[in-house]
């Protein structure tokens, strides 16, 4: 039995993949670090300080701190979603269609409570939603599980019997890691057929691959109960 759904953010219910590839590529090349739209996919779905972490291992700099690199990007992406922030096509049918069916609905997301609220006031969804829980609370953010594991436990629901909805590898891992089934959305927009066959390779852990919420109907719903 599913008894709630969990929603990942960034580039699952906001077009923010490039609000964050700008930010960082900007950001970080304040650091003489020049980063590529292709080297940002490779941190996608990773806490912020996390990938912050991961570029000064790579190329360490002296100053600023890592802290204020970090924050500067959240800050930007902020920005860049108050102005700019658009829905993912089918936000409103998925989370129409689940509370259809009664369950509770929450945010499972990597990013920090500000940008989670700026986002779901942005898309006019903040009601929508019975918990929020961001990766700033735990240790370690996705792909380890904690995130996905205590945001069920504030929905109330046991995480085996959570679904939860993705975008990336290491929200596809941190979900299944907290024994829940996932659904991933591919976005096609852009990503040449070889692109297309291998991101459809690294969401291979999911339950089921979609290419937008909007194909989210109760036959897929009974595929996944199955």
């Amino acid at each position: 039995m599913i008894g709630g759904v969990l929603f990942d953010m960034d580039g699952l219910m906001i077009d923010s993949e490039p609000l964050w590839q700008r930010a960082e590529i900007e950001v970080f090349a304040t650091v003489g670090i020049r980063l590529t739209r292709e080297l940002c996919l490779e941190t996608r779905g990773r806490r912020i300080d996390e990938v912050v972490e991961h570029w000064r291992s790579r190329h360490p700099w002296a100053t600023p701190p890592a802290a204020t690199i970090r924050d500067q990007i959240v800050g930007r992406v902020i920005e860049g979603v108050r102005r700019e922030g658009a829905p993912k096509p089918g936000l409103d049918h998925a989370i129409e269609f689940f509370a259809s069916l009664g369950l509770p609905l929450g945010v499972a997301s990597s990013s920090d409570y500000a940008l989670i609220d700026a986002v779901l006031e942005r898309l006019g969804v903040s009601r929508r939603f019975a918990i929020v829980h961001s990766g700033e609370e735990e240790a370690l953010g996705k792909p380890h599980p904690d995130v996905y594991r205590n945001a069920a436990r504030k929905l109330g629901v046991p995480p085996e019997h959570c679904l939860a909805l993705e975008d990336s590898p290491s929200g596809i891992a941190a979900a299944r890691a907290a024994g829940m089934r996932c659904i991933a959305v591919l976005d096609e927009t852009g990503v040449s057929a070889e692109g297309i066959d291998r991101e459809r390779a690294r969401l291979a852990g999911a339950t089921a691959i979609l290419t937008s919420l909007e194909e989210i109907d109760a036959r897929l719903w009974q595929s996944i109960l199955d």
